[in-house]
């Protein structure tokens, strides 16, 4: 938190003292050393929709806090932008910025540099979209960006939203280039993934209303804070759940309680549905020995059947899968899957979903 960094420039005097004592002796310190120590330090990276006004982080903050997320840090090279509650306020939302123009002109590396995130929630391209740009270069970008994330940090965790819903007056085609974007994002993050560093999308598209959520076609007002906070939850949640690799309480922890990811695939897709498949990995150092995924498909789908897992479904979809038994004790690294198939609605664009996985203790 901005608190905590303002507190460790009053020690700044001491720990040059502590420096030139150790100096002589051939002693130093990493920067990504001392940063281990620290809290999961968070990164909400995009424009005016992630930065100005800060209302939309001040929710996802302080939820995060009340449900005992308390060791996390949110990190960027801007301060806090306006709300009336207290938060953490630090972030990379820079008002009007393209995601292309921040690939194309190296931007990232230097604010990377300056953080050090462990987590990177992104929800970036909005203006690109305004702007007329294609799809297929503001995926370039996205690329270049998760390059440069894990050349900072080989072990980033990395959240991509499937951008709010825009109907803004002054462009016509906003609401379809949308529309044509995030549904290519699914199948770039699967292709962009990494057992080591993954990509997760979270679908902030679906039921945001231009007309209920935002204040100008474009912007999110209070409801729409809601909305943006109430997607990013779960998933945040997950990650810290399982540990980010180099935290207080990440994988390779002596004493380190099961931990779980899971990633979803599309094996094949129809007029009305879908064949899906959701791999559960075991992310922690110890035995697995049972496992619960909670699947969120985009688009109004809902599980009609599945295979190697037990299943129930809510009225908005989400379904909570267990494990089958005997395919529920997972060793250190080893991974499983079940399969699902889902209908969908006439309108349903390319099948996607949230997948998370919370891994059982062996007294649970």
């Amino acid at each position: 938190m901005r608190g905590a960094r303002h507190s460790v420039s009053r020690i700044l005097p001491l720990l040059a003292l502590l420096g030139t004592l150790l100096l002589p002796v051939g002693v130093g310190l990493a920067p990504r050393a001392a940063a281990a120590a620290t809290p999961v330090r968070i990164m909400p990276l995009g424009d005016s929709i992630t930065g100005s006004p800060g209302c939309r982080r001040a929710v996802l903050w302080n939820r995060l806090q009340s449900a005992g997320y308390t060791d996390i840090d949110f990190v960027g090279t801007l301060g806090p932008q306006g709300c009336g509650q207290p938060y953490d306020g630090d972030n990379e939302g820079h008002g009007g910025e393209l995601v292309t123009h921040v690939a194309d002109q190296n931007l990232l590396p230097a604010r990377l540099a300056a953080t050090w995130p462990d987590i990177v929630v992104l929800h970036f391209g909005t203006n690109d979209v305004w702007s007329g740009i294609a799809p297929d270069r503001a995926l370039a970008a996205y690329t270049k960006l998760v390059e440069q994330m894990r050349a900072s940090n080989p072990d980033m965790r990395i959240l991509v939203a499937q951008l709010l819903a825009m109907n803004p007056s002054g462009c016509a085609g906003c609401a379809q280039r949308v529309v044509d974007l995030n549904a290519r994002i699914p199948e770039w993050a699967r292709a962009t993934s990494t057992d080591r560093s993954p990509v997760t999308v979270v679908d902030q598209w679906t039921d945001f209303s231009t007309a209920t959520d935002t204040y100008d076609g474009v912007h999110p007002n209070a409801s729409g804070d809601d909305r943006l906070a109430a997607r990013w939850y779960p998933v945040l949640a997950a990650l810290l759940d399982a540990g980010v690799p180099g935290d207080p309480g990440g994988p390779g922890d002596p004493g380190e309680p099961p931990a779980c990811t899971a990633s979803f695939r599309t094996v094949s897709a129809w007029q009305g549905g879908y064949q899906g498949e959701v791999t559960v990995t075991n992310a922690s150092t110890t035995p697995v020995p049972g496992w619960t995924a909670t699947v969120v498909p985009a688009d109004g789908a809902h599980l009609t059947q599945d295979w190697n897992g037990t299943f129930t479904t809510a009225a908005d979809g989400t379904a909570i899968v267990t494990d089958a038994g005997w395919n529920g004790t997972l060793a250190p690294g080893a991974s499983t899957s079940f399969g699902f198939i889902a209908s969908t609605p006439a309108t349903a664009n390319a099948p996607s979903a949230t997948v998370t996985c919370t891994a059982r203790t062996a007294s649970s």
